[in-house]
């Protein structure tokens, strides 16, 4: 995929940074407004976070649907090139005549590969599965998900290189298509481009900084994207609610709101889809245990925030009887060492009243924090670019209304997504739509100078 890529990037390149939800779409709708565009995944696979979701808010459906018509958009983009195991170290210039570091890592894969599978037969080594969070555990010749873009095999390095190098040498022995190469080495390249658009997403915060809650010391306290990887089908344990110190069902379980979100030891900030994201896991107890009156959710919150069409569904999800709701900041979660189960301890705050409620399972709704640090990729920028960056106190990228940056010395990078504020998927596709308009306007203008 690197090959012929000076010719490609150009001043009239528009660069995308991240391959989730926003940068695909952000790559194709600039590309189908008929621009070249380079989009840049640092995992083997395009989809980012809502990849690993189970089912979309308020709809209930699965995130599929809408990953598909975007990879056929890309697929039958002819001014879009893909880049994946490619993380961007810096950018340098000016706009409309920017040049992007990019360090692309080996794959050890070819686009010779047809996704047979007879790699990972070859091959006995297991990793830690990232698209469930290591939760699992998959073969180190492996395809990263069932809806992975592009449709290709990974090699882990752990087979390699050392001392596990001859299962490498298997996987080769066991592909038809010649499409394994050991030799593959991390390659540094250098793109030209007139805009960029960082779409660099979100990560969870860490859970296990919030100590009182017992992430990583208490066997029955995950956190809410390590839930919706349960609740999949797809997913570690086949779509059952099963508790990682016993492999029992999981049917009383509590979801804790603001798990590192709106605290000044952790996040400032309202992490916004933490709260439907809970409500969304309630209706998931509710469908997977619909015939057990036993079943229970309960949300332990400090406010409940849905907005627009989404108070329909938290009213949805408030009519379950067996949901109920306490409006408390959990001041610590203890372990009962007869039963495992996590008990959460506080004041609920409608009448006062303390409360030590043992559950089988304990959910912690965790924050979003911007994934990468992009005020120090752009640190090369020249200074009245860089300046017009604001990087907030969580770290999201502040950029100046549209209005403001129409003279023509105006930047061309431009952010999507989480990248410039905790968002929902929809937010987050408008944002990205918004970017794409915003870059082809710079390339348009940088054109229409060289024609001067």
């Amino acid at each position: 995929m690197t090959d012929h890529l000076d010719a490609f990037a150009t001043n009239q390149t528009i660069l995308v940074v991240g391959g989730g939800i926003s940068g695909m779409t952000a790559a194709v709708e600039a590309a189908e407004c008929g621009k070249e565009v380079i989009l840049l995944e640092k995992t083997a696979s395009l989809g980012g976070r809502v990849a690993q979701l189970y089912k979309y808010f308020p709809k209930l459906c699965r995130p599929s649907c809408g990953q598909e018509i975007n990879q056929r958009r890309i697929k039958a983009s002819p001014r879009l090139r893909v880049l994946t195991m490619a993380e961007i170290v810096s950018v340098s210039g000016r706009a409309g005549d920017y040049t992007a570091t990019v360090t692309i890592k080996p794959r050890y894969v070819t686009e010779n590969c047809t996704a047979c599978g007879e790699c990972a037969r070859a091959v006995s080594a297991e990793i830690p599965h990232p698209h469930n969070y290591n939760l699992s555990k998959i073969k180190a010749a492996y395809l990263p998900n069932h809806l992975a873009y592009p449709q290709r095999y990974v090699l882990d390095p752990c087979i390699v290189h050392g001392e596990l190098r001859a299962q490498g040498a298997a996987a080769k022995a066991a592909c038809r298509y010649d499409a394994i190469d050991l030799d593959m080495r991390e390659q540094t390249v250098h793109l030209k481009c007139g805009a960029v658009i960082f779409a660099t997403g979100w990560r969870p915060y860490d859970a296990a900084k919030i100590q009182p809650y017992g992430y990583a010391r208490l066997a029955n306290v995950i956190t809410s994207v390590e839930f919706e990887r349960l609740a999949d089908p797809d997913g570690p344990s086949g779509g059952k609610l099963l508790r990682p110190s016993d492999g029992k069902p999981a049917k009383n379980i509590a979801f804790v709101q603001c798990a590192g979100s709106r605290d000044r030891n952790h996040l400032a900030h309202c992490s916004r889809i933490c709260c439907m994201a809970s409500l969304k896991h309630c209706a998931y107890v509710g469908a997977l245990y619909e015939d057990d009156a036993e079943a229970s959710a309960t949300i332990y919150y400090i406010d409940i925030r849905t907005i627009d069409r989404f108070e329909d569904f938290e009213n949805k999800v408030r009519s379950d009887p067996r949901v109920r709701f306490i409006k408390s900041k959990v001041a610590n979660i203890e372990q009962d060492p007869a039963s495992g189960n996590p008990i959460l301890k506080g004041v609920d705050t409608h009448g006062y009243q303390r409360y030590a409620n043992a559950h089988d399972l304990a959910v912690l709704a965790i924050g979003m924090q911007p994934s990468v640090d992009i005020a120090a990729l752009v640190a090369p920028l020249a200074d009245e670019e860089r300046a017009s960056m604001q990087v907030d106190s969580s770290g999201f990228i502040q950029l100046p209304p549209s209005g403001a940056r129409a003279h023509d010395n105006a930047p061309g990078i431009f952010t999507a997504g989480c990248a410039s504020d905790a968002l929902d998927v929809n937010r987050s596709v408008q944002g990205a739509t918004a970017a794409a308009l915003r870059a082809i306007q710079v390339v348009n203008r940088v054109a229409a100078e060289a024609k001067t």
